[in-house]
């Protein structure tokens, strides 16, 4: 009786979304005199991703009585938010005095200082009512005795502005924070009427010849149909683009979608040189296991049986800052300390802890290290070594959630109709390296200050939007068509081999000009040889080679904008390690990068001064000052 009750509000619900958003169908030819049947939806406001920037968008926004849609390729539960394990930081203060001031600040020097201190202000004072109203929506935190939300210590998190010790300001619900937090949002952007697409590809960002966002042009997966979006709005939550390496923590559908969108229409991506290797990913597949563990009292040993954390971070150790981590292992490897036959990895021992503490707070790690390593927590040390996690750079955005396009001499201009929020923007709250449980804090964040951005605009200006341009989403169609019948010789998993090993070798933990220089030219061959893609599979329904390859082609798009920021910028700060400029340079390099994709493969620079000023007279700016732990 359940399950027909569910189907049934559905296929409401499924009735509801076409009766609200449904203008007309119509068919279009590409230059291939092949018709394409296209559907065509307005909303006051469209999201796309489902994450949980997305999901906390589209809540909000419909929350305020705004006909909202949420363009997904997965089911939302899928999304790569649910792999998230460690907590979100919020100066909460359960476990021992805070302040969201000394976390604006272990921020700003997690960042090396790239990061715009306006933007960091707002996350870190929102931070405490985020997480009190993730824990009213039903998100399950872990508990204290005294039934406070359990905070677990995590890398980088100080007391008094890094002179008090560690900070234990990580709201945790077990190892599993991501998961819980993904559930609890889509069940409220659900219950607030959010208008779901599931399983639809958006291939690009509809603009008007003023520069104005007016929607997305999207596959459904289904039934092979083209779906226009017209939107007064329009938030982009589509996530990294980890898959462009060959070894990382991120799933098969981060490959750099929105970012790709909107390098496609000539508008810039910010700060892209900045990748994050996670210190602590399973040795071979890259399975991540979350810096709580460090936080809950684990810890690195090398082949000598040695703690050597305590030489390159001899105040915080084991929970230095990510990058100072991966660079540790990475010279421990390089000068013959590493474990196992190759001495290509460390060992993360947590044998010694409680068994009922692994139980209670490290449960999905301690299934995670059986089934992927082989190994018994309880006696035996994990294998891990540093893989590709996060990705700093992204869509310029300012802390309102607009996206920024530079000009007329005004670095803050916005591109009308255009947002961004999470891994896929750029605030920039994480600058050159972002620290551990500050992402589930900036999804939810920025997802919430664009919906609020949203409903601002939509309150003072109404919603009555024009018609789409004339042949808007055709050129998307057209180029869709040439990929899907293209009987080049390329087969698409061979071209993508090619980049992710070129990635993993040329733009790595350390970087020299000369790897990158020949990583970039090597990148630009690939961009060439797309155009001899060849898709197999030549139907319109479940087509998984022509999604492979739609996705192919993003990842190089943000593989090449990374490699060539990469090799432009000469010095080293945060993720961005130059073994041939090894000092930061804040004469000649404290500003952004921004980059410009040409469709020849060539990349465009331009830089964007670092918000080194605050939003409120609250807290005064934080001076840059060598960054040690």
């Amino acid at each position: 009786f359940e399950r027909e009750r569910f189907l049934l509000f559905s296929v409401k619900m499924m009735r509801s979304v076409f009766k609200r958003s449904l203008s007309r169908i119509q068919f279009k030819r590409c230059a291939s005199n092949r018709a394409y049947p296209i559907i065509d939806h307005t909303f006051d406001c469209v999201v796309v991703g489902a994450g949980g920037a997305g999901l906390r968008a589209a809540m909000g926004v419909a929350n305020a009585g705004y006909n909202t849609a949420c363009v997904t390729k997965l089911y939302p539960t899928r999304s790569h938010t649910i792999a998230a394990q460690g907590g979100v930081n919020a100066a909460l203060g359960n476990s021992g005095e805070d302040d969201w001031r000394w976390h604006m600040y272990d921020t700003v020097k997690g960042s090396d200082w790239l990061g715009d201190q306006d933007a960091i202000e707002y996350m870190c004072r929102e931070a405490p009512s985020l997480v009190a109203e993730m824990s009213a929506m039903g998100l399950p935190f872990s508990r204290t005795p005294e039934g406070l939300i359990y905070q677990r210590a995590f890398g980088g998190q100080s007391l008094m502005f890094g002179n008090g010790g560690q900070a234990r300001r990580c709201c945790a619900a077990q190892d599993k924070t991501g998961h819980q937090m993904l559930h609890t949002l889509y069940g409220q952007s659900f219950q607030a009427g959010v208008n779901f697409f599931n399983e639809y590809f958006c291939l690009d960002l509809i603009m008007d010849d003023e520069g104005v966002c007016r929607g997305v042009i999207a596959l459904c997966l289904e039934d092979g149909t083209i779906h226009r979006f017209r939107s007064k709005y329009t938030i982009l939550a589509t996530g990294g683009y980890g898959r462009a390496y060959f070894c990382c923590t991120s799933a098969r559908s981060c490959s750099g979608d929105g970012t790709a969108m909107v390098a496609r229409q000539n508008l810039p991506t910010e700060d892209m040189e900045f990748v994050q290797f996670h210190p602590t990913g399973i040795y071979g597949p890259g399975v991540l296991i979350t810096e709580g563990a460090r936080g809950e009292g684990g810890f690195l040993i090398n082949s000598e049986g040695e703690r050597f954390m305590e030489r390159y971070a001899p105040s915080a150790k084991d929970l230095a800052s990510r990058d100072v981590v991966s660079r540790a292992i990475t010279l421990e490897i390089m000068e013959g300390r590493g474990v196992g036959p190759k001495r290509d990895h460390v060992h993360l021992q947590l044998h010694h802890l409680p068994p009922e503490i692994l139980k209670a707070r490290l449960p999905g790690i301690t299934e995670s290290a059986r089934t992927f390593a082989g190994v018994d927590l309880h006696r035996e040390p994990i294998p891990v070594c540093p893989t590709v996690h996060y990705n700093m750079g992204g869509i310029p955005t300012l802390w309102t959630g607009e996206v920024v396009n530079p000009r007329g001499g005004d670095d803050n201009a916005i591109v009308p109709g255009l947002l961004a929020a999470g891994e896929c923007a750029c605030a920039s709250v994480h600058g050159a390296n972002r620290l551990g449980a500050n992402s589930l804090l900036d999804i939810v964040i920025f997802g919430r200050s664009c919906a609020n951005t949203v409903i601002f605009n939509l309150a003072r200006e109404g919603t009555s939007q024009p018609a789409l341009p004339k042949g808007a989403g055709e050129s998307s169609i057209a180029d869709m068509d040439k990929i899907l019948y293209n009987n080049g010789p390329m087969p698409t998993s061979v071209l993508r081999g090619k980049m992710k090993e070129t990635m993993q070798k040329h733009a790595a933990v350390f970087r020299v000009e000369s790897l990158l220089q020949e990583g970039y030219d090597m990148m630009k061959g690939y961009w060439k040889e797309f155009s001899d893609i060849h898709c197999h599979d030549k139907s319109r329904v479940w087509n998984q080679n022509l999604l492979e390859t739609l996705e192919l082609r993003n990842l190089l798009t943000n593989a090449l904008i990374t490699i060539k920021s990469a090799l432009d910028r000469k010095e080293s700060r945060g993720a961005h390690a130059r073994d041939d400029y090894p000092e930061r340079d804040d004469k000649n390099w404290m500003k952004h990068t921004l980059a410009y994709f040409q469709n020849t493969g060539d990349v465009e620079l331009t830089y964007r001064t670092v918000h080194n000023w605050t939003l409120t007279n609250d807290v005064q700016p934080i001076p840059p000052k060598k960054r040690v732990y």
